[in-house]
Order: C-alpha cells, then sequence, then structure tokens
C-alpha cells in the first residue's frame, strides 16, 4: 500500500515511479545490468549460468522517481522443481513490468527459448514498453553490432534497442536516463530510503552461494543451498552461523576439502565480501549438512524461501 505521506501533492504531478523488471537467457549479463543500474551489488555474478535463482528487487530513488528493478533467473527449460520455479520467476516479470528489460548479448541467439521470446514479442506488440539490451558490446566488432542491431529490429519491430557494455558501464548512463522517462508518474510504491526488498539474512545467503559457483565444479554448486542460521549485530562486529546444504555425503566431502581447506577458503572470501556489504567487521562460521533431493522436495524448498503457491 502507497503511504500518502511519501510525497505532497505537487511533487506527485511529477514524480515517476514503476517496475523495470530485467529478463534473458543465463549468462547474457542481467545481474551485473541490474547491479550497474542500482548502484549496488545486490545480484551474485559469476560465469556459470544459473547464479540468479530467486527475483530480487534493488530500488533507486531520486527526488523525481522511483525506480524498482527486479534482477530474475536465467530462462531455461527446468529439470527439477527448483528450477521450474525459477523459471515462473522469469515469466512473471513479463505481467508486472513498466518497463521490461530483454537483455541478449553477441553469442546469445533467439532459438535458444523462442517460446519466451514469442511472448515477449507479444508484450511489445501490445504497447508495453520492451527495451532491447544488447550487451557485452565490448566483446564484438562494429559491424557484429550493427548486424544485431538490425537483427533485433526485425524481431522486435516496437522494442528500443540499447547497445551496452553492463561491465565496463558504457551506455548504462543512457539507459538509465530512457528507462526514468518511460515511468508512469505515480507515487513511490516503497519508502524512499528502501534499498531492497529483502531482508540482510538473504544477502549473506547468495555471498555464500557466490563463493560456492566460484571454487566448485559440476554438480556442486547447483546441489547446495545455504540458510543463515543465526545472525547477531553488534556495535562493531556481526556474528554470523551459515550452513551449506547439500544433496549427499559425496558432495559434503568435497565441499569441506582435505582437512577442512576448501570450507576455509568460502569461508574467507564470502567474509570479506560481507564486510564490504555491511561496512562491518564480521565473524563468520560455516557447516555442511545433508539435505537429500532438497530440490526437488517441495516442502524443503518452502523452507528455504521459494514461494511454491
Amino acid at each position: 500500500m502507497v503511504n500518502d505521506k511519501m510525497v505532497n501533492s505537487d511533487t506527485l504531478r511529477a514524480h515517476r515511479s514503476g517496475f523495470v523488471n530485467i529478463v534473458g537467457n543465463p549468462n547474457v549479463g542481467k545481474s551485473t545490468l541490474m547491479n550497474a543500474l542500482v548502484g549496488e551489488r545486490l545480484s551474485i555474478i559469476t560465469s556459470k549460468a544459473q547464479t540468479t535463482r530467486h527475483r530480487i528487487l534493488g530500488i533507486v530513488n531520486g527526488e523525481d522517481f522511483q525506480m524498482v528493478y527486479s534482477d530474475t533467473p536465467g530462462v531455461l527449460s527446468p529439470n527439477y522443481r527448483l528450477q521450474e520455479k525459477m523459471l515462473e520467476f522469469s515469466r512473471s516479470a513479463l505481467v508486472d513490468a513498466d518497463v521490461l528489460l530483454y537483455v541478449t548479448e553477441p553469442q546469445d541467439t533467439i532459438d535458444r527459448n523462442p517460446d519466451f521470446i514469442d511472448k515477449v514479442r507479444r508484450m511489445a506488440a501490445s504497447g508495453a514498453r520492451v527495451f532491447l539490451i544488447i550487451n557485452k558490446i565490448d566483446l564484438t566488432t562494429q559491424d557484429t553490432l550493427e548486424r544485431l542491431v538490425e537483427f533485433w529490429h526485425t524481431q522486435l519491430p516496437e522494442a528500443e534497442i540499447f547497445p551496452i557494455s553492463a561491465q565496463e558501464r558504457f551506455g548504462v548512463s543512457q539507459l538509465f536516463d530512457a528507462i526514468k522517462e518511460a515511468l508512469p508518474v505515480g507515487p513511490p510504491f516503497f519508502p524512499k530510503d528502501q534499498l531492497t526488498d529483502k531482508p540482510a539474512r538473504f544477502f549473506v545467503d547468495e555471498i555464500i552461494r557466490e563463493k560456492i559457483l566460484l571454487n566448485y565444479d559440476k554438480e556442486i554448486p547447483y546441489s547446495v543451498e545455504v540458510e543463515v542460521e543465526s545472525f547477531k549485530e553488534e556495535d562493531k562486529l556481526i556474528r554470523i552461523d551459515a550452513v551449506i546444504y547439500c544433496e549427499r555425503d559425496s558432495q559434503k566431502g568435497i565441499i569441506i576439502g582435505k582437512a577442512g581447506s576448501a570450507l576455509k577458503r568460502v569461508g574467507s572470501q564470502a567474509r570479506k565480501d560481507i564486510e564490504d556489504f555491511f561496512q562491518k567487521q564480521v565473524f563468520l562460521q560455516l557447516f555442511v549438512k545433508v539435505d537429500k533431493d532438497w530440490r526437488s522436495n517441495i516442502s524443503r524448498l518452502k523452507h528455504y524461501g521459494y514461494d511454491l503457491s
């Protein structure tokens, strides 16, 4: 519910507010773009597919605007219940967007998810504001970029096309300004000092999971879930106990490593990023437990915060 005291009537006439949803295939740079637009590191970033599991809101406020960005998991063909939920997050972003950012990149192909593209095409044809983002243009040539712009113009003629490099911040400010102008006039949806809809514990979970993605190969990163069991904030220190859940005993041994070396490495890397995020010293303890086949278990998925309604 909008708080009528958030803005006065004079501000309301000029104030713009809306939901900006970011969708696209895995590994096209959606999370990097989200962080660049928000100006904060809210979404974890790795070179591996399926890094993002949840729909994460990042809120950007100005005197006369509020942009509510939503980062979503990459569109994929699900193999288990968790991936089905991830696909639902992406599909829901097509329904409630005031501005939709469909992100692609030079190596991306339109046939990876033709059904999803058809939905985006119908959305654009209906008059919705759709921005086609060609990301990672620093990794291609001018000739290739021109061909990509022409190709996407034929595929989504109603969409506005923005070639950018989210990593290098090229074209991001121009995209930001275009998004602001495309938002409808209206009051803010959230208090002006709010940055996200997620609690502090969520970002601890995500930072630890990012380090797991970076330090382990094959199925290990996709078989784990992280849960903060204790988060105690003191004047100069945050004490955190977190559990890394995996699906099998063999995975538990790999995560811990010889004499605990692998787990210590993950903990050290995560602690540094958590300290940067909260700007406070952190004492982090990690534990590893087995939760057999949790990715396909509806009750366990609900326990870990995946809304399966």
